[in-house]
């Protein structure tokens, strides 16, 4: 799907200012470490001792939280995992999806070399820990 709008972090931040919401996509220890000030926690995938495992449960806890109308900016590592979740959304019928596409370390460049830079590389505010309301636990509780 190339009808998917990919936005910078810094594109991200000012749409967060405007009443979008940011989805970090990554995995709960992923964002625990740290992520964009302000977003909420839904994995597209969750992190086991056999590696990644998709969240059977993605697409249900975003329509019951959020709800097919709302603003969605979605991110994740690098670019790879928010472009899977945005093209989930839109395939489900969300309407206003859009994915910031450096993640939150950055983008690399077709042949391994540094890309664009991600939110946590670019000045923009982060948080570190389990935000009261946007950990994946009180977002799938919401729904």
């Amino acid at each position: 799907m190339s009808d998917i709008k990919r936005v910078s972090p810094q594109e991200a931040f000012e749409l967060t200012k405007d009443g979008w919401s940011y989805v970090d996509v990554r995995s709960e220890p992923e964002f625990a470490e740290g992520h964009p000030a302000g977003s909420f926690n839904v994995p597209i995938a969750h992190l086991g001792g056999g590696g990644m495992t998709p969240n059977a449960d993605f697409l249900a806890v975003m329509e019951k939280a959020f709800g097919k109308d709302a603003k969605i900016v979605v991110g994740c590592k690098a670019g790879g995992r928010s472009l899977r979740a945005a093209q989930a959304l839109v395939g489900a019928g969300f309407a206003n999806v859009i994915d910031q596409r450096a993640g939150w370390d950055g983008a690399q460049g077709t042949f391994g070399q540094a890309g664009e830079p991600g939110w946590s590389r670019v000045g923009l505010p982060v948080e570190k820990g389990a935000a009261a309301g946007h950990d994946y636990a009180d977002v799938k509780a919401k729904s």
